[in-house]
């Protein structure tokens, strides 16, 4: 298998990092506001959130294409907050692949060596390694409108690594291809990044993307960042109401806090005590909260009788089937995977609802 040497893995640090712009409308707004992050050595850390998040803008000032208001940037142990782009030693793969249509494959990722004066030699033996490595060994005389979405995503991929960049840095990557082959390219990217052992920073508003190639994620929303963890975590402790709802998806319950202490909370949910996360002095005794139920944790079962609720919708999905069903004044969605008897439960039908035991968290907002 073709590889390719690579500089020595360094971190990148930013510290306070805020810019500001000038709107025709808004006036002066903060697209993003005092953003800390630090990403490991080696490590593809994700930037996720909804549009208008300052996800894309955060990636920007890394690269070198924004410089903040405020704030400090660090790769290595160099401050590069005000170092253009081409200072930076940076790969940076564009959501529209940035590939010139009049080169062909191998002139497309041979640009970059040639406007460093590279030697002759040398960039035709860089670039036939990074073809092989990404897949495209003997395309290099293909023009790019003989190939593929995912071949033309190679290219982009291919150029940005060809000059061995300190960092790795990836916009919106796979949004111009289908479904399908962008699980493909995902577990390439994903691959290659390990295989190469480049710090990464990766922006997508695709949740399941963000969780299929991240070692953490840094979700943000209106400039902030959130939560950052591992997608794990940020499943299973959402820290506030828009982090449940973000990642994947969920019910929040009412409940009541019936005693706290070190090892966690027993809550009072739609007639069932949970034991839940969070733990004292966070919560006390009496306290009114919400507990986070992810669809799957939810067992139906048929029947009626004191406690039980009603289908309000059913929806078939192949491998799985998702409800509706209302408790009390709660609805909640439930979801029944495989074809067993939860998942052949009609619309208006009576059911029992029964909540996980432990394991869920506690949010207050």
């Amino acid at each position: 298998m073709a590889s390719i040497p690579t500089p020595q893995p360094v971190p990148i640090r930013l510290e306070g990092i805020v810019k500001r712009f000038d709107h025709n409308v808004k006036g002066r707004i903060a697209a993003v506001d005092n953003v800390d992050i630090s990403v490991a050595p080696g490590e593809l850390l994700t930037l996720l959130g909804p549009s208008g998040c300052g996800k894309t803008t955060t990636l920007r000032m890394i690269a070198g294409f924004e410089h903040p208001t405020e704030g400090s940037i660090f790769i290595g142990d160099h401050d590069v907050t005000r170092l253009r782009a081409n200072e930076r030693n940076i790969g940076f793969v564009f959501q529209n692949y940035a590939i010139f249509p009049h080169l062909s494959v191998f002139e497309n990722v041979a640009y970059g060596l040639r406007v460093q004066g590279r030697p002759e030699a040398e960039i035709r033996s860089a670039v036939e390694q990074v073809l092989d490595l990404v897949g495209l060994g003997g395309y290099g005389t293909q023009q790019p409108h003989q190939l593929s979405g995912g071949e033309q995503q190679r290219i982009a991929l291919a150029r940005a690594i060809v000059f061995q960049p300190r960092i790795l840095m990836f916009d919106e990557p796979l949004s111009n291809l289908d479904a399908k082959l962008r699980g493909q390219m995902r577990g390439e990217i994903r691959e290659l990044q390990k295989r190469l052992g480049i710090t990464t920073v990766y922006v997508t508003h695709d949740q399941e993307e963000a969780m299929a190639i991240s070692d953490r994620i840094a979700v943000m929303n209106h400039g902030s960042v959130v939560q950052i963890d591992t997608a794990e975590a940020l499943y299973a402790r959402p820290c506030n109401a828009f982090m449940a709802n973000f990642i994947g998806k969920s019910n929040l319950l009412p409940g009541q806090v019936l005693q706290a202490d070190a090892r966690g909370a027993q809550v009072r949910v739609l007639d069932q005590t949970l034991q839940c996360l969070q733990a004292a002095p966070e919560v006390r005794a009496g306290d009114a909260v919400r507990v986070v139920v992810r669809p799957e944790q939810i067992s139906l079962a048929p029947g009626g009788g004191p406690g039980s609720a009603s289908v309000i919708s059913r929806t078939f999905l192949g491998e799985k089937t998702e409800y509706q069903v209302q408790a009390g004044t709660a609805t909640l969605h439930a979801v029944a995977y495989g074809a067993g008897a939860s998942a052949r439960l009609a619309e208006g039908q009576a059911v029992q609802v029964v909540l996980p035991a432990e394991g869920n968290a506690i949010i207050r907002d």
